[in-house]
């Protein structure tokens, strides 16, 4: 009975590993000023990654005045398909979308109005989706600056003081209402929100200029909506951080983010989201890749896009 066991604990070992040999990264972003559109690169192993389609773009931006499309953010769906946002503009009041079966053909590109009836709206930037598979819907969220809504040194950052706000959706048609997401008190973008276990952790960016911040913190929530509470400090070093994205590798977890002013990536990992690694030099990414996100794709789905030349 014992070897019959053991048996069964190698073969379930075995499937494991095969299950996770047949998975692949994908890092979706932009580069320079983003207008040529959305750049892929991928991964067998999370750390070491290589450009596709000779790092040229998959798809160029088509809506919005600025034809922009940055910050790139790209889930798939429980509908199969794969699902992407992007800002737009620096001063918009909506986000792109669009959603492809095989990430090389995609759907026509639809303008989203997110804030389109907040008057003093400044901007919609760093959009993500974070499937709710309770409630069979998506979250879509980003960072505004409404003029006027909280107290702001007009003299700092250009006067932006920015809170998360959301609106769910079955569909990418139709849109519930939007509410606040994530308001810490103080200026805050680029949330990037995960399921984990029955909670839901998100990384951010305490954007604040005074006291100087500028780095990746955690908060975490009992539902998708919040609300959300930060726990622990910073989780990067002693540089300016934005951008994070993180990828589950088993046990670990490896948040990657951009070093803007460094004009380079940089990553740390953990096994408990509580104790984090700097592991930047253990990494190697695409030259100028900029703000984006990871998921996964099969090694087939992986093989159809190396194809394309």
């Amino acid at each position: 009975m014992r070897s019959l066991y053991l048996l069964l604990l190698l073969l379930l070992s075995a499937f494991n590993l095969m299950a996770q040999s047949n998975d692949a990264y994908i890092f979706c972003y932009f580069k320079g000023n983003s207008a040529d559109g959305l750049h892929l690169a991928y991964s067998n192993d999370g750390l070491q990654w290589a450009a596709l389609k000779n790092d040229s773009s998959f798809l160029k931006p088509a809506v919005a005045k600025d034809r922009l499309m940055r910050d790139p953010c790209i889930i798939r769906g429980a509908d199969g398909l794969f699902h992407m946002v992007w800002t737009v503009s620096w001063a918009d009041k909506g986000i792109g979308y669009a959603n492809s079966k095989d990430l090389i053909n995609w759907s026509n590109q639809q303008f989203i109005p997110v804030m389109a009836k907040e008057d003093g709206a400044r901007n919609s930037w760093a959009p993500e989706i974070t499937y709710d598979a309770k409630n069979k819907q998506y979250m879509i969220y980003w960072a505004t600056t409404i003029k006027g809504r909280y107290a702001t040194d007009t003299t700092v950052e250009a006067g932006y003081n920015h809170r998360m706000y959301y609106t769910l959706t079955k569909d990418f048609k139709t849109f519930s209402d939007v509410k606040l997401l994530y308001e810490p008190g103080f200026n805050v973008i680029d949330a990037t929100i995960v399921p984990y276990g029955k909670k839901y952790v998100m990384f951010f960016k305490d954007e604040r200029l005074k006291p100087e911040q500028k780095n990746i913190k955690i908060a975490y929530a009992n539902k998708i909506t919040g609300p959300y509470k930060q726990d622990g400090d910073k989780i990067t070093g002693n540089y300016w951080a934005e951008g994070p994205t993180a990828l589950q590798k088993g046990n670990e977890w490896i948040v990657y983010f951009d070093k803007y002013r460094n004009h380079k990536y940089g990553a740390v990992s953990s096994t408990d989201l509580k104790n984090w690694k700097d592991i930047s030099d253990s990494i190697n990414l695409p030259s100028g890749i900029r703000h984006g996100t990871i998921f996964k794709v099969t090694q087939a789905e992986l093989d159809k896009l190396k194809a394309i030349k």
